[in-house]
């Protein structure tokens, strides 16, 4: 993989510091750079079509029906499942909404139990948080092991015959545990549960087989994979999706209603896509799919992984640094700078032209479990180098108490 070539691809990387630093972008988690395949995907909807789909009889409007479709398509390939289990959202947020208002709160009854552990995103704990309270039903945690991930040995345990709904993150975005989500799959199956997999750290990184991994919904947004915001993907068993109710109601998602109450909505995936969708970003998330496949998503992890060896491998050499997810196996590095504030180490690296994140990470749960108010967070992808882990040990190994107290005061 030529990732100087890779790099030429990413307008982004054409931009400096306010001091003059090369960019260092390791927020890749939040969310990542877009290629010139991308923008010129987008560029191309408002400078060529610029109308609305399925909303038009006319000849512009039949060739965005055509491009918008053709989404579908591209998706149902890249995750191995029908085009007609594809759902379009605005990103793995509202996805994971509508399963907990659209299936939960319909299946759940008083003493169900929905499990999930203290290492999720927030998108993948309140919605569940709020449908048990609403249906009486419970919310369980799955012990979370040594290394803050949910293995398969405390997920048996935390198993048993009222769980209804797994719901878990294929790989969480601060320990950046990857679990084995067709031996969760298989377990959970066995008692009667549906699983629910957040794929928004997952995808952009890894080969996503639904046919493979048997869950039964799983959710990813377009803009951590190099495609615009405001786009993403619900794909759900499509018997699950006939039964679930679509948490929006408006245009486009009905077949017909009357005045007397009277409504019949359409068949998956339409009845969940009210409204006029993000066309663009649609057309965009196209775009990066074709991209990263160009690629190779198996080249794209193996790199990652690599890189991510080594930046552990150099960390370690510093004694100023704390290191919380060694042994994941993601491209995500979660640490902190002994004795100094994450948010202050943050704005140091920033003023060293590199850009990180800091907090909490809307994972509040695992604080406690880590026993830190808040953390580091460097997330890599394919275009980053060694070059730019390198400066980042060399801008790691400065920061001290001392040091901060010079620079900013």
């Amino acid at each position: 993989m030529n990732v100087e070539a890779i790099r030429k691809d990413f307008p982004m990387f054409e931009n400096k510091s306010k001091k003059g630093f090369d960019l260092v972008y390791f927020d890749n988690a939040a969310t990542t750079f877009k290629p010139n395949a991308v923008i010129q995907a987008v560029t191309d909807y408002y400078t060529k079509y610029s109308v609305n789909a399925h909303r038009g009889d006319y000849e512009l409007s039949y060739q965005v029906d055509t491009l918008y479709e053709s989404v579908r398509d591209t998706v149902a390939s890249f995750i191995n499942c029908d085009r007609k289990e594809v759902v379009f959202t605005s990103g793995t947020s509202l996805a994971l909404n509508q399963i907990a208002y659209g299936y939960a709160q319909k299946i759940l009854k008083e003493g169900d139990v929905v499990i999930s552990d203290e290492a999720e995103h927030a998108s993948n704990y309140l919605p569940w948080m709020h449908a048990c309270e609403t249906n009486k039903a419970k919310l369980e945690f799955i012990e979370l092991d040594e290394h803050g991930c949910v293995s398969i040995e405390k997920f048996k345990q935390a198993m048993h015959d009222r769980v209804k709904i797994v719901s878990l993150a294929h790989v969480t975005n601060v320990m950046g545990c990857t679990i084995d989500v067709k031996e969760i799959c298989k377990i959970a199956h066995s008692y009667g549960a549906i699983v629910v997999i957040d794929g928004a750290q997952s995808a952009p990184h890894m080969k996503v087989d639904m046919r493979d991994l048997d869950c039964d919904f799983f959710a990813f947004s377009a803009h951590k994979l190099c495609g615009p915001t405001g786009s993403g993907v619900l794909y759900g068993k499509y018997e699950l999706l006939e039964e679930m109710d679509p948490l929006m109601l408006g245009g486009g998602s009905n077949a017909r209603y009357d005045m007397c109450g009277n409504l019949l909505m359409k068949n998956p995936p339409y009845k969940f896509e009210s409204g006029t969708p993000a066309i663009e970003a649609t057309l965009g998330l196209k775009a990066a799919i074709e991209y990263i496949t160009s690629i190779g998503i198996e080249n794209i992890q193996s790199y990652e992984s690599d890189l991510r060896a080594y930046m552990i491998s150099e960390m370690k050499k510093l004694d100023n640094v704390i290191i919380y997810n060694e042994k994941s196996d993601s491209g995500i590095v979660t640490f902190n700078i002994k004795d100094v504030f994450s948010q202050d180490a943050a704005t140091y690296f920033s003023d060293k032209g590199i850009s990180l994140r800091s907090g909490q990470h809307c994972a509040k749960l695992l604080m406690d479990f880590l026993d830190t108010p808040s953390t580091l967070r460097a997330s890599l992808y394919f275009y980053n180098t060694k070059e730019e882990v390198d400066y980042f040990i060399e801008v790691c190994s400065q920061i001290t108490p001392e040091t901060f107290l010079d620079v900013f005061f």
